[in-house]
């Protein structure tokens, strides 16, 4: 693959691709991915830092033998660098969470070749957040160079298409308006409407909905052991030895394989403790189960869960209730429990809209896709509608019990 490409020549803007992050620094990537962080406190996006992108490269769960080949795009103006993406060679379609298989096989069984393709994304993570990442002065140009930039390495190599997943919404404008193709698609968050407890949060179902969160929080309880929320210098790499088996069950029975290795746990526990809250349930100091998630300035991002022992109800208590307990205790703005789940409808998490963009090379097969996005992108708004109408909180007069 080329290693470098340059925008329009009326534009002195340089884009270069680099197979680790480690050739951009740290302290340039940040600059561009969390400048928030330069006045203090957490970025807005913990993925999408330095920290984690290269605890994935080095931990081993992105490069050789993955089908997540780094090749990192960066534009830079003269000297400055103004904008990074995190992009990847992909060789299968594993671990992005917006789906794209039936357009491989679609494409293939037509005489095409889908694989290799390129994608902007965090890996293994289905969280929305900027994905086209620039300096402040320099945003609308950034991204400009960005998708300019990796289209032509697209194209350059030949390459089936580009798929850009989890980014914003105005991300997803800017780039419908330059040309690319727009996906939607579904998430459940819960969203913080200025709660001083959970029992306040409670007070905003309907009264079904209430008596069943509370049943199923006392049945939770009544496990035999535990919970232990866990942040920081509190969390010991014994805790991440638990985790690892945890992870590795839900992995086997989710995906076969599990995407993250062992070592990506060292890592976040050496660069990124007081970016984590871990959940643990334990039974006579034994954890049986726990949840990760990852802390940013206004969100909880719930990413994994696993037990060895199964018991009632303890996975909503982990993931969900747990979580809403932290996001009101710390004024966070919402929690994102990760990818699809209408059953996290009834638990007080409501639809939302996520939101993707695509080149695809092939006339023709863009042609196909984009009647396709069409149709889905209306299906997705029903969907969301419907599903909200059918939401859990209480509705305009209803009484209180």
């Amino acid at each position: 693959m080329n290693d470098a490409a340059k925008p329009p020549s009326e534009t002195p803007i340089e884009i270069s691709l680099h197979t680790s992050i480690t050739q951009i620094g740290a302290a340039d990537w940040d600059a561009c991915a969390c400048p928030e962080t330069a006045a203090g406190g957490r970025p807005h996006d913990p993925f999408t830092t330095y920290r984690f992108l290269a605890a994935l490269e080095r931990s081993g769960s992105v490069g050789k033998g993955t089908g997540w080949t780094p090749r990192y795009l960066a534009a830079r103006l003269a000297d400055q660098l103004i904008a990074v993406a995190p992009m990847y060679a992909k060789g299968h379609s594993q671990g992005e969470y917006i789906f794209d298989h039936s357009w491989a096989h679609a494409y293939e069984n037509a005489g095409g070749r889908y694989y290799p393709k390129l994608q902007i994304a965090v890996p293994f993570t289905p969280a929305t957040g900027r994905r086209f990442l620039t300096r402040p002065d320099h945003r609308d140009t950034g991204i400009a160079a960005l998708v300019q930039g990796a289209v032509q390495v697209a194209a350059e190599n030949q390459l089936s298409s580009l798929h850009v997943t989890f980014c914003t919404q105005s991300e997803a404008a800017a780039g419908e308006k330059i040309g690319l193709l727009r996906r939607t698609g579904q998430q459940f968050h819960w969203l913080n409407r200025g709660y001083p407890t959970f029992d306040d949060f409670l007070a905003d179902l309907s009264s079904r909905k209430r008596k069943n969160i509370r049943k199923e929080r006392a049945v939770a309880a009544a496990f035999g052991g535990g919970v232990r929320m866990l942040t920081g210098a509190d969390i010991a790499p014994e805790h991440w030895d638990a985790f690892w088996r945890f992870y590795q069950d839900t992995g086997a029975r989710k995906w076969g394989t599990p995407y993250l290795t062992r070592a990506f746990f060292d890592e976040v526990h050496a660069t990124m403790r007081d970016d984590v809250l871990l959940v643990l349930a334990e039974q006579d100091g034994r954890p049986v189960a726990g949840a990760l998630n990852f802390i940013g300035r206004d969100v909880l991002y719930g990413r994994y869960w696993g037990c060895v022992e199964d018991h009632r109800n303890l996975h909503f208590e982990l993931c969900y209730y747990r979580a809403i307990d932290y996001a009101i205790e710390h004024g966070l703005a919402r929690v994102e429990a990760g990818a699809q789940g209408e059953h996290k409808l009834a638990r007080g998490y409501l639809p939302v809209t996520t939101h993707s963009l695509h080149w695809i090379a092939d006339p023709g097969f863009r042609r196909a896709v984009e009647q396709f996005l069409h149709g889905e992108r209306a299906a997705v708004d029903q969907e969301n509608q419907i599903l909200t109408s059918y939401g859990p909180f209480r509705k305009t007069g209803e009484e209180e019990t």
